[in-house]
């Protein structure tokens, strides 16, 4: 679906990204973790060709996206961003914006066909009740449940999701990854999605790459990506990695600066009791 070739992409000559070589197989579900400021957002910049590549290639199902013109690749790949707009459009009208790469020339208004898409889309993502409120009206969840349904409308073969669960209580954030994985699996859809929570990037996601200072640290599955060596390593900060037990996935608990200061201190009395016994 996917491939990238020694990328080095920044901004105003400031590199950020350094030598990314990546694959992202069809149907694949790939999440993309790492500190802030190591470059996941930037890659995703550059895959929709916001950013154009210093040095490198960018191949979508085999063709450069630079020679590919902003139809054909909004037809192909869709993006579900942080942010949003439209606060006085109401649920339909935004999720019909996904519509407009398919517009035929000369197409001012939606054709039955896009409607029924739309309508589909909304009813994919638990929306279409939602369809004649406006976005500012809205929750945060349903929001970002209405920033998926118009990317589908796109009716794209891509998904990018930049940072979806950002600021969402944990119903919400079950609610749209359980969707993402389920349009995976059922629908084939191929997804690319940034995460900062590390247990729900581990038990979503088929692989992971991780990213630090710019560069890719280590790609794999969760459990060969997420032990606390390379987390620690990572992340600068303590770790502990057990399973989870339901589904024996990695799940990363971590350690504040109290508790270590008890464990050394702990420890320490060991030693001494130990050396005056």
């Amino acid at each position: 679906m996917l491939e990238i070739r020694n990328l080095f992409c920044g901004y105003d000559s400031k590199i950020i990204l350094q030598d990314i070589n990546l694959r992202i197989e069809n149907g694949e579900l790939l999440g993309i973790i790492g500190p802030n400021g190591s470059g996941k957002t930037t890659l995703l910049r550059a895959i929709t060709r916001v950013l154009k590549p210093e040095r490198g290639m960018i191949l979508l199902e085999g063709k450069d996206i630079w020679q590919m013109g902003f139809r054909e690749l909004a037809k192909r790949i869709a993006v579900v961003p942080q942010s949003f707009g439209g606060g006085s459009m109401s649920i339909e009208e935004f999720v019909l914006l996904g519509r407009i790469p398919h517009f035929e020339r000369f197409q001012f208004l939606e054709t039955k066909k896009d409607l029924e898409i739309a309508k589909r889309s909304m009813s994919l993502t638990d929306t279409l009740k939602l369809k004649g409120q406006l976005m500012g009206e809205i929750s945060g969840g349903e929001r970002q449940l209405v920033l998926i349904a118009r990317a589908l409308a796109q009716e794209p073969k891509l998904l990018l999701l930049d940072e979806p669960t950002t600021h969402l209580d944990i119903a919400h954030q079950v609610k749209i990854l359980d969707l993402i994985k389920r349009l995976n699996r059922e629908f084939g859809l191929t997804v690319i999605m940034v995460l900062h929570d590390l247990n729900l990037a581990s038990e979503y996601c088929e692989r992971l790459v991780l990213i630090g200072e710019g560069r890719i640290h280590k790609s794999g599955r969760p459990e060969e990506v997420l032990n606390y060596q390379i987390i620690e390593d990572v992340y600068k900060t303590v770790v502990v990695v057990e399973k989870n037990p339901i589904s024996s996935k990695p799940y990363i608990l971590i350690v504040s600066e109290e508790e270590r200061q008890k464990k050394e201190k702990n420890e320490n009395k060991r030693i001494d009791s130990g050396l005056y016994r």
